[in-house]
């Protein structure tokens, strides 16, 4: 999505736009938000990455260098999306593979005598929500400076985001989409895991989805939204939810008001009609 963007609403919220070396983003009330896209992991990249994480299996297209970093400057810390830490939440979970109807085993096939055992869970399921970290320059003896590292401690909390602000007419001054892995399960439906990320005036706004559909089998799809309000005075608060929801085919279409099969391919329609499995609210508050 190409997006135009007003230069006096740039100025009016004191950011710049920057794109260069491959990455592109913003610098807003202390915040430095970016994006980078580039190809497909090549196959000696691949190999490494197998063996790092025990498996054999790789989705058909992993982006390993695309990513979305945020980071606040005078604090530290940065919270990030990747491919690689997703497959490892994807290999840490190990689900049971979804069963395959018996007509299309054949599809999973590199060779036609080749004998099918779908033993992984072959649709990339992630737990994933995000990587974060925070990282403190500390001085040393001669002017030296290291880095310390500590991770982010997220608390349980009722808050949530607020919907209602986010669907206002606030100028969008940043937005991008970065996909982290895809497989389309050898022609058996999705499996798609994207981040997308926009920033207002007033705060930042960001969507980590893992979509699947298994066709006539099942749909899943797990979002995590996070949102900050820049701080002004105050210290910024990231809050983060999480929701899981899947359902069968079979439950879908017995719904009292099922829907049009094309529906099945939208996440963003869908959503509304799937059980919620799970949801969890929890939060961050940035000290300087």
């Amino acid at each position: 999505m190409d997006l135009e963007v007003d230069e006096n609403n740039l100025k009016a919220a004191g950011a710049e736009l920057f794109a260069e070396d491959g990455r592109r983003g913003i610098r807003i009330n202390g915040w430095l938000i970016e994006t980078r896209r580039h190809s497909i992991l090549k196959s000696s990249t691949i190999q490494e990455w197998e063996q790092k994480l025990n498996t054999s299996h790789l989705p058909e297209m992993v982006f390993g260098e695309n990513t979305l970093i945020l980071r606040h400057l005078s604090s530290g810390t940065k919270i990030h999306f990747n491919a690689f830490d997703a497959l490892c939440g994807w290999k840490q979970e190990a689900l049971p593979p979804v069963e395959v109807p018996a007509a299309a085993k054949w599809k999973f096939r590199s060779k036609p005598s080749q004998q099918i055992i779908l033993d992984y869970d072959y649709t990339f399921t992630t737990p994933y929500c995000g990587s974060d970290n925070i990282e403190i320059d500390k001085d040393l003896n001669e002017g030296e400076i290291s880095k310390e590292t500590s991770n982010i401690l997220w608390e349980d909390c009722k808050d949530q985001i607020d919907v209602a602000a986010l669907a206002s007419k606030e100028p969008i001054l940043f937005y991008d989409e970065v996909v982290l892995y895809e497989d389309e399960l050898a022609d058996n439906g999705v499996s798609l895991l994207t981040v997308k990320v926009r920033v207002m005036p007033s705060s930042w706004f960001l969507l980590l989805r893992f979509w699947l559909r298994v066709d006539g089998v099942m749909i899943r799809l797990r979002e995590t939204r996070m949102h900050c309000v820049f701080g002004g005075n105050t210290n910024p608060i990231i809050l983060r939810e999480s929701c899981w929801r899947e359902s069968t085919f079979q439950a879908l279409s017995a719904q009292e008001h099922p829907f049009d099969s094309g529906a099945y391919g939208d996440p963003s329609f869908i959503s509304q009609k799937l059980p919620i499995i799970m949801h969890t609210t929890k939060k961050f508050v940035i000290s300087s």
